[in-house]
């Protein structure tokens, strides 16, 4: 027979291991709906990239890419999901008598219409917009673009597998600079555990439709959302391996940070 106070020490354990257990089932869920590019979840990713064995010298490029997305009530059933790429680029020896270039790459911003409640198959389309942001001549464009955008996933337990793309066309620009004509395709898997760790792999294929080149990176590694304070943040690495790249363009095996502040509703 179990004795009163047995019970009531079973008891008091339970209750002060409820909380943990929440948190984590909280976390996991976090974790999860990062994984959803057009989740109703406010967060500012920070994505920094490291590619070597540019150009005829053999340079190399670190890219900081900062990523806000920010979703707002478009109507009763439709989310409006901002979602903007500043891209921070510092590169050296990767054009013949230039030893270092940096400064602010061009601004893609894209802009989702999403159902709210769409189930385990989420999907959202919208407009892209290429903005000559460049502080660098190298860095940029130097055109204005615009085109479709579109995602769709799928999210089952701790999978989540789909695919985003967009084409932009340019419009309006420096005539001494090449039109603008590219598809980005990025299927992607990712699986989360009960403890909000998530493991990631994607393709970022870009084809450029002027030169018909291909420029295709995969991506794999692993994230944690941990707390700092109250702060949920999601940090991670992983590698990245060009599986074919322009000329000149980077080649072999680079690197991916990334680090994600989260604000949820």
């Amino acid at each position: 027979m179990i004795s009163s106070k047995s019970y009531l020490t079973g008891a008091a354990l339970s209750l002060s291991l409820m909380p943990a257990v929440a948190s984590a089932q909280s976390d996991a869920d976090l974790a999860q709906q990062l994984a959803n590019p057009v989740a109703n979840l406010i967060s500012v990713p920070l994505q920094l990239n490291y590619d070597h064995r540019i150009g005829a010298d053999d340079g190399n490029r670190w890219t900081l890419n900062i990523q806000p997305v920010v979703p707002t009530d478009f109507s009763e059933s439709t989310l409006l999901i901002s979602r903007t790429i500043v891209p921070l680029v510092h590169q050296e020896d990767t054009r013949p008598g230039e030893s270092s270039e940096g400064g602010i790459g061009d601004v893609v911003q894209s802009f989702f219409f999403s159902p709210k409640d769409s189930g385990s198959l989420t999907w959202g389309v919208g407009p892209v917009f290429l903005l000559p942001t460049a502080t660098d001549d190298d860095l940029g464009s130097e055109k204005w673009g615009a085109g479709p955008t579109a995602v769709a996933l799928y999210q089952a337990g701790p999978w989540t597998v789909g695919a985003l793309g967009n084409h932009i066309w340019s419009f309006a620009g420096s005539d001494n600079r090449r039109d603008v004509d590219v598809t980005f395709v990025q299927p992607f898997v990712n699986y989360t555990t009960p403890n909000a760790t998530s493991f990631f792999a994607n393709l970022e294929a870009t084809h450029d439709w002027e030169s018909r080149e291909w420029a295709i990176p995969i991506n794999i590694g692993v994230n944690q959302l941990l707390k700092i304070g109250q702060q949920s943040v999601q940090i991670g690495a992983g590698l990245r391996h060009w599986l074919d790249s322009t000329p000149g363009g980077p080649e072999d095996w680079g690197l991916r940070f990334n680090l994600v502040f989260l604000f949820p509703k």
